[in-house]
């Protein structure tokens, strides 16, 4: 066991709703199954609240996806997650010898993967953590941006200049913020205007005059 650690004991005998009931991830992680589940004394695993590492989150994804389309090539598996054939086989293989997955041939180069009651639990609970974890970035974030928001008061400037990825969401966070605060959004960068440039996780001011050491 390690220290201010949280652990869940998962029994082995749960079973999944039927397919023809498609639960969304909230109500699955909300149903009496999966709270029971959580809390059952019988046959169990242990699985840690630890922040999600990346081969966590790129488990929940295949696990995601071969929930949605259990008979499917590795290679159209790692094309439709964005992977090398290579790691998409690796990860199957991890989910398989964790007992989250079972494989069956139906086909050359065709498999039919189903979750175990183990990865339909294991599954829940990544994608429980994944949820928290992206609200606690969503409310870092706000608070940030918030702070930013009161500096640029603080200078008198009441319009700002937002620069960062469109694909990134913190993005929106901080545009939302913005027009929540009462601050313009200027749309096209200007010499005179403050930046607020987002960064991956990184929020950030740029004024008029560093905007041209950057």
């Amino acid at each position: 066991y390690l220290p201010d650690t949280t652990y869940y004991l998962l029994p082995t005998t749960y079973h999944p709703p039927p397919t023809t009931h498609r639960l969304s991830a909230l109500d699955f992680i909300r149903s009496p199954a999966i709270i029971h589940l959580l809390n059952s004394n019988s046959e169990y695993k242990v699985m840690t609240n630890k922040k999600m590492n990346s081969d966590q989150a790129r488990e929940l994804r295949v696990l995601e996806a071969l929930q949605e389309q259990p008979e499917v090539r590795q290679v159209d598996l790692a094309s439709r997650l964005g992977l090398a054939a290579g790691t998409a086989n690796w990860l199957i293989k991890r989910l398989v010898s964790k007992g989250y997955v079972k494989a069956k041939r139906i086909g050359q180069w065709r498999w039919r993967y189903l979750l175990t009651p183990e990865g339909f639990a294991a599954k829940a609970l990544l994608t429980q953590r994944y949820l928290q974890e992206s609200m606690q970035i969503y409310r870092e974030t706000r608070h940030k941006a918030q702070r930013l928001i009161n500096e640029l008061r603080d200078r008198g400037c009441t319009q700002v200049y937002i620069e960062g990825d469109p694909g990134n969401d913190l993005v929106d966070v901080c545009r939302l913020t913005c027009l929540e605060q009462g601050i313009k959004i200027v749309h096209g960068e200007a010499d005179e205007v403050p930046e607020l440039r987002v960064d991956g996780r990184e929020v950030a001011i740029n004024w008029p005059r560093e905007k041209a050491h950057v």
